[in-house]
């Protein structure tokens, strides 16, 4: 039986590694990789966002955290089991194209493109706000401008540059979050030197109304809450098709995020709620990491919570340029995007792809200062529901995937999702109830986040099924000609 070539041979077909249209390279390093995995589960939405969920469901948001954690860390299972397969730039694009149909490869490749390219907008935002704040005599527009022209020239010169730029940035997020729940769970024991703080205590967690002070509904109302800031951690399936070693990097990044999401999401919330009520006004005020440092008696805590915040916006518009643009040159391949954006410079760069990725971040920055309230608003509701569509796509794709597999090449099948096919059914069952949860929540937007993604699904796989039948017909065309001829003579 002959099968299709993957992604990633077809790939590199054109040209030789080193020359322009060569394809992809192999420019990531294992430390590179390592650290991209790591830090892909660490979002800024985890400084920023998580003072909501707390003011929302109280200490009961860990319950929150810990199910959305096992949402993602069953998702990135299935996707780790095909990706380890088949390293492709593609990852759930291009499995969903093989395993489902050309027309959910292009719908889900290109909303997620659509995701992370109204993500450049809003954390250039983010991070220029930052900036101006310590630098007024520039405007916050020329800030945002400034931060995305330098990550865009580091996207430009190599998959390298890449690599390395992230390594660093979430080095630091890594080293922070590590220091902070250090030092945070030693002052909620009692125990750091020269700390004492009156508020700090594990009588937090059920006191001040206990666990659930809002009831059992909070928790779910949470999980709305908190389920975007863990978008990324697809971000090690990506990136493996241009690592030395993609199999190996697919296979441990799998198997590492369950003490990732445990550690850095569980375990640093965990210390939040100990070392403050819930309901201190503090959380909400400064934020809820920026409070706990302060409630410490820590010195300049704002200025240092607002570096680290600071090299999360950077790290997510790093990622999320490179996400965009490599799944655009994956589109590119298919014949499901322009096919100057499946070309590649002599370093092995998409240059198309990453300049149209950051062409409409400019824009979509652009919106955001002139149409907060409207257009930028609109961008934002549209894109948020994409996650869960991403992994419920994720789902049926493995289901599917795992048959192939076994039946093509099952000597490729290096990491399996556990029982299989009922934890994936369970798992798909899961996302579709939270997105129906989502419909009855309209005090938090998800409603309107929903039906708002839901319509530009909708346009995006219109598009998918139309472009499909137009290349049937085509397809079709050349042998209906000669049966034609036959008939006249």
């Amino acid at each position: 039986m002959t099968s299709q070539p993957t992604p990633t041979q077809a790939g590199n077909a054109p040209g030789r590694p080193g020359e322009p249209g060569g394809g992809l390279q192999a420019g990531l390093k294992n430390r590179h990789l390592s650290m991209i995995a790591i830090g892909g589960v660490i979002g800024a939405g985890l400084f920023v966002g998580s003072s909501s969920g707390i003011a929302t469901a109280g200490p009961g948001i860990l319950l929150s955290y810990a199910l959305v954690g096992t949402l993602v860390v069953l998702v990135m299972r299935m996707l780790g089991e095909m990706s380890a397969a088949n390293p492709t730039s593609g990852s759930f694009s291009a499995h969903a194209d093989r395993a489902l149909g050309r027309w959910a490869g292009f719908s889900i490749g290109w909303l997620y493109w659509f995701f992370w390219v109204v993500v450049l907008a809003v954390e250039a935002t983010a991070g220029a706000k930052i900036l101006s704040g310590w630098v007024p005599a520039v405007p916050q527009w020329g800030w945002a401008l400034i931060v995305m022209i330098v990550l865009t020239a580091t996207n430009l010169v190599s998959v390298g540059s890449y690599g390395e730029f992230e390594f660093w940035f979430a080095g630091i997020k890594v080293v922070a979050i590590g220091a902070f729940i250090v030092v945070g769970a030693l002052a909620v024991f009692g125990v750091l030197p020269g700390v004492h703080s009156d508020k700090a205590s594990l009588d937090n967690l059920t006191g001040h109304g206990g666990f659930l002070p809002h009831g059992p509904g909070a928790i779910l109302t949470g999980v709305l809450l908190v389920v975007f800031s863990f978008m990324g951690s697809e971000i090690a399936t990506l990136a493996a098709g241009e690592s030395e070693d993609p199999q190996r990097a697919v296979t441990k990044s799998t198997n590492s995020i369950i003490w990732r999401i445990a550690v850095f999401y569980l375990g640093s919330i965990f210390v939040v709620v100990s070392l403050l009520p819930w309901n201190d006004p503090s959380i909400k005020d400064k934020g809820s990491y920026v409070a706990a440092l302060d409630s410490l008696g820590i010195a300049h805590a704002g200025q240092i919570m607002n570096v680290i915040v600071l090299t999360s916006v950077l790290s997510c518009l790093n990622s999320g340029l490179y996400t965009a643009s490599r799944m655009a040159f994956s589109l590119g391949q298919r014949g499901d995007a322009p096919k100057a954006f499946a070309r590649t410079t002599s370093r092995g760069v998409p240059m198309a792809a990453i300049v149209a990725s950051v062409v409409f971040g400019f824009v979509a920055v652009f919106f955001n200062y002139k149409f907060p309230d409207s257009v930028f608003l609109f961008l934002v509701n549209s894109s948020g529901a994409v996650a869960l569509f991403v992994w419920l796509v994720i789902c049926f794709s493995q289901l599917r995937m795992r048959k192939i597999i076994q039946r093509e090449t099952p000597e490729k099948l290096l990491v399996k999702m556990w029982l299989y096919p009922y934890l994936t059914w369970a798992t798909a069952a899961l996302i579709v109830f939270v997105l129906g949860y989502m419909l009855t929540d309209t005090e938090h937007d998800g409603r309107e986040t929903v039906l708002l993604s839901l319509l530009v699904a909708a346009v995006v796989l219109v598009i998918a099924v139309v472009k499909e039948r137009i290349a049937g017909n085509r397809t079709a065309a050349p042998t209906e000609a000669p049966a034609d001829k036959v008939s006249v003579g």
